[in-house]
Formats: structure tokens, C-alpha cells, sequence
């Protein structure tokens, strides 16, 4: 009886274990501050705010950086459980599940200063200019299926604001928190060489895409969608953005 009550507990301590382990998920982003950034308190305002939502929805985690594709390839292998810094598109419910938006992001185009160069809403003011994106970015379903404006991908904003500074593209576009985050560490040659244009790009919500590939991923996102609303009720959410100066 002795040896079947040991072997029962040990049973139950493996079930528990592998229960607790399915819990933990796997969290990725790029580096993108102030949003996801291993040198700022918590890795950023984004990663705090997702972290506490699945903390409080019953989910551990790990939070890793990588680049961007890398991130949205293990999202599809199932090698990272959810990216908590997407914005929606189409072709990425093929890998993943999205939630509610928890952020919105301003995307504006940066010029050269003094450039006369306008937008109004109409990508074809923008088809003479060559344009700095990030590699793997979605900016808008617009401006991202537009053949006709001259793209140039680079890996990062700071190598884009760089190239527009240099002349060498006339036009470069990010979220406005991040831009300014990235342009007060940049040299004043580079800083003070460009200018956003006033009309934004597009206003997104930030979101998780959590893998198709756990089989938990609506439970994910129901849980991290509710308890988002309940930071929202309780002042969490304020609280956090206000950590970080927003």
C-alpha cells in the first residue's frame, strides 16, 4: 500500500508538473523601444503590460528579443508562443491568433528638414521619393501593398534615419514614440537633419499574435484580453503607462 501511495504522489507530482510547464509561454518580440527593451524596467511598456495581463490570466513566462522575422518564423514553428508587439494583417492569422489591441501606435513619415515634400493621405505625393522600411515591417495594408512606391529595406530605424540624414533615401517612417526614443540617441548631425511630417501614415492597435501551433491559443487570448479590460477597470493599465511617461 505503501509503495502504491508513493507511486500515486509521484504520478500526481509528474501531472502537476507537466500541467504547470504547458503554462509557461514563450514571449517575443524585436527590440523596439520604449515598447519591448531589455534595458528598460520590465523590458519596456509593452512587455510589462502583456506580461501582467497573462500573469493575472494564470500564465508564466519567458520573454526573449530577436529580430523581427526570426521572431515571426518561430511564432510559425511553434517554437515561440506568442509575440507580444504585432500589428494585424492578413497573412499572419495564417501563423497566429490575434488579440484585442492593447496600444495604439502613430506611424508618420520622417523627411529630410526642409524637404518639400508633403502628404496628404495620397501615396502617389510619396511615389518620387525613395523610402526607408524596416525589413519584414507592416505598416498598413495600404502603403505595404503599393508597388509603385520605391522601397528600400533595411534591418533597423536607426540605419533608416541614418540613410535619410545621408540623402541617400529621401523618406523613412516609424511609430512617433519610437522614432523620438531612437533620434534622442542618435549624433545631433543626424537628429537635427530631419523632421516628421505632420499627417501620420496610420494609427494601429498593437496586439499578441499567439501561435496556432499551442493548442491553448484561444484560451490565450480570451484570458489576455480579459484581464487587459480588468487593468483598464482597476487603474493596472495607468499605472504602467505612466512608469514609462505616456
Amino acid at each position: 500500500m505503501l509503495q502504491l501511495l508513493r507511486a500515486g504522489c509521484l504520478l500526481g507530482m509528474l501531472l502537476v508538473g507537466q500541467v504547470a510547464a504547458a503554462q509557461n509561454l514563450r514571449l517575443v518580440a524585436d527590440s523596439w523601444p520604449p515598447f519591448t527593451d531589455l534595458n528598460a524596467p520590465s523590458g519596456g511598456v509593452a512587455t510589462l503590460l502583456v506580461t501582467t495581463a497573462l500573469t493575472r490570466a494564470g500564465f508564466s513566462s519567458d520573454f526573449e528579443l530577436v529580430p523581427w522575422a526570426r521572431a515571426m518564423l518561430g511564432l510559425g514553428e511553434g517554437r515561440y508562443d506568442v509575440v507580444i508587439n504585432a500589428w494585424y494583417t492578413q497573412d499572419r492569422t495564417l501563423v497566429g491568433q490575434f488579440s484585442e489591441g492593447y496600444l495604439i501606435n502613430r506611424v508618420s513619415f520622417i523627411k529630410q528638414r526642409g524637404a518639400q515634400i508633403t502628404y496628404d493621405g495620397d501615396y502617389s505625393d510619396l511615389r518620387p521619393y525613395p523610402i526607408a522600411v524596416v525589413r519584414g515591417y507592416a505598416y498598413s495594408p495600404g502603403f505595404d501593398s503599393d508597388d509603385e512606391l520605391e522601397k528600400v529595406p533595411v534591418h533597423n530605424f536607426s540605419m533608416a534615419v541614418r540613410m535619410l540624414a545621408a540623402g541617400r533615401v529621401q523618406l523613412t517612417l516609424e511609430d512617433e514614440l519610437v522614432a523620438r526614443y531612437w533620434l534622442a540617441r542618435e549624433a545631433p548631425k543626424v537628429r537635427d537633419a530631419v523632421e516628421f511630417i505632420p499627417k501620420p501614415l496610420t494609427e494601429n492597435r498593437l496586439r499578441i499574435l499567439v501561435s496556432l501551433k499551442n493548442p491553448d491559443h484561444e484560451k490565450i487570448v480570451a484570458g489576455f484580453d480579459r484581464e487587459i479590460t480588468a487593468m483598464k477597470a482597476d487603474g493596472t493599465y495607468d499605472r504602467i503607462l505612466k512608469q514609462y511617461g505616456m
